[in-house]
């Protein structure tokens, strides 16, 4: 038996399942446990590990709800953290911008973490996974949210700037700036590299106006525009002349003429008859169509048929109304503890979270109260 075959009849693990899945492997800046990736990559062909992975989940959400420590927004980093690294894809399957929503509505009213640069980071994290960023960035400017970070007015900045909105990126960057906003290096440098790139596409631009302005090369004779000015005013006065040339030489246009005998060549006197219309008659004759006296054409009347008259109707039985699942109102759960939520993501586990992710990527704020957003 050969040393490949003896190996898959073992049956051993090797350590590196990674190198089979790693495309579906999503990259994280400060890089992942080769053990957890392992073991999560296994999902994709056991689903004992998959359902394992589920079930951490769900301990980990229940955790968030019975800390009492000092720090509670710890074990909402510890959750995220973990699903980042478990759930190698990061897709609506994770349940991931769930769990940042859920995150930044717990503590969006608190002033323990306004400043907190973890809680930031996780708004930062909450706007990559939303259509339009520019709505979590508005909102974290309403209300004073990581305002003294220059992670915020990086990540704003390149934000404009990926939508070609350069002017109002400039702007942001010189908010930082006079604002103080820490670390003020990493924010000068960001805004360095601004310039330079704001530079290269503004000398594009103008390279590709100049493009532009060139003449365009064609096959054949290439004419200046003097000349194919003139070449194109001389070969409008031949065309001209050659017109009144041809209107002097032409020959009139014969009228055809009934009177005129074809075989003879002359003038035949018109035919008359007895019927031929001499005069046009009288009024009388010539309304002769007319005669016909009006009548009063409502008097006459469409025979009914007979209807027998029945009793009162009888209702008949109520049409059962179909309702989906996943569109039937849930029952609102008041939770003692204010702004957590974390109980809806155990309701909706294995079901609608895919549907509440891509609501959540549409309108990020959607479960926001009203007094909290921009105006």
């Amino acid at each position: 038996m050969d040393p490949e075959t003896e190996f898959l009849a073992s049956k051993r693990e090797t350590g590196v399942e990674w190198e089979l899945f790693k495309e579906n492997v999503r990259p994280l800046k400060r890089g992942r446990n080769i053990e957890l990736l392992n073991h999560s990559l296994k999902a994709h062909v056991n689903d004992q590990v998959k359902k394992s992975l589920l079930q951490n989940r769900r301990r980990l959400i229940e955790a968030i709800d019975e800390y009492r420590g000092e720090d509670p927004l710890q074990p909402w980093l510890d959750c995220i953290k973990w699903v980042q690294e478990a759930f190698t894809s990061g897709g609506d399957y994770s349940g991931l911008v769930l769990i940042y929503e859920q995150c930044v509505r717990a503590f969006w009213h608190s002033e323990r973490y306004k400043d907190d640069l973890r809680y930031l980071k996780i708004w930062l994290e909450y706007a990559e996974h939303c259509c339009d960023a520019e709505v979590v960035y508005k909102f974290l400017d309403a209300n004073g949210i990581g305002k003294t970070h220059s992670a915020y007015y990086v990540a704003y900045a390149l934000h404009m700037e990926s939508k070609s909105k350069m002017k109002a990126a400039n702007d942001i960057f010189n908010l930082g700036l006079s604002s103080n906003a820490q670390p003020f290096e990493k924010l000068r440098d960001a805004y360095k590299k601004f310039l330079a790139r704001s530079i290269r596409r503004s000398n594009s631009i103008e390279e590709e106006l100049k493009e532009d302005d060139l003449p365009v090369r064609n096959f054949g004779t290439v004419l200046a525009r003097g000349e194919s000015r003139k070449q194109t005013n001389k070969s409008f006065d031949l065309g001209k002349n050659k017109l009144k040339h041809d209107q002097v030489h032409r020959t009139p246009l014969s009228v055809f003429n009934d009177n005129v005998d074809v075989m003879t060549g002359h003038h035949s006197k018109p035919m008359t008859s007895s019927n031929s219309w001499q005069t046009l008659g009288s009024r009388a004759e010539r309304n002769k169509e007319n005669n016909q006296v009006p009548t009063k054409w409502t008097s006459y009347k469409i025979p009914q048929r007979p209807i027998p008259r029945t009793t009162a109707a009888v209702p008949s039985a109520p049409i059962e109304v179909f309702v989906d699942e996943e569109c039937a109102e849930k029952p609102t759960v008041h939770q003692e503890k204010d702004g957590t939520s974390s109980l809806q993501l155990r309701e909706l586990d294995g079901r609608n979270i895919k549907r509440e992710t891509e609501l959540l990527r549409e309108n990020p704020l959607r479960n926001f109260p009203s007094n909290s957003l921009p105006r």
